[in-house]
């Protein structure tokens, strides 16, 4: 990797975890024992704009959440690989159906389940708060926390540098 905005230039779409990169590290559990996780509204505004922008967008997650999922749908996310075992495997599918080289996508990872894919993406990124194992591989830390507009801020600058940032259709939800 050059330059880290060289390589923001070369990016046609992204990828995401959810826990620690577009929820926060620490998750309350309710009484039935399942994670209720927070939203970051930044996050889905970028998220969205990327999809109607024709950025395929992508989440891989250990985790399970039918409510997560609801919500990434309703951001325009149609590529929600939940219960991963293999990450890897995931990622590999994902630049398959869009035919996509690994150079051309941006993964946001916290943790050392995405480990493997940052070691294979083009761009590999990560939250502030990420493991010292995956800040280690990343080519550019965001100065947000996981569940904190990270993810907005790796989209708006992949957008602006795109020209696609404040046009006619940021305006619009």
């Amino acid at each position: 990797m050059a330059n880290f905005k060289e390589d923001l230039v070369r990016v046609k779409a992204f990828i995401f975890d959810i826990d620690g990169v577009l929820s926060t590290q620490t998750i309350a559990l309710n009484v039935f024992g399942v994670p209720n996780r927070t939203v970051n509204l930044r996050d889905g505004y970028a998220i969205q704009l990327a999809v109607r922008k024709g950025y395929p967008v992508c989440v891989i997650s250990g985790g399970s959440s039918k409510e997560y999922r609801k919500r990434l749908r309703s951001l325009g996310v149609t590529d929600i690989y939940l219960n991963s075992r293999s990450k890897l495997e995931h990622f590999n599918a994902f630049l398959k159906k869009y035919e996509l080289n690994k150079n051309d996508v941006l993964y946001m990872g916290d943790d050392i389940p995405d480990y493997k894919v940052m070691k294979e993406v083009g761009l590999p990124v990560c939250p502030s708060d990420a493991d010292s194992e995956i800040r280690q591989v990343a080519a550019y830390v965001s100065d947000k926390k996981g569940g904190e507009g990270c993810v907005r801020d790796v989209i708006e600058q992949v957008l602006r540098l795109h020209n696609k940032w404040m046009d006619t259709d940021a305006f619009t939800w």
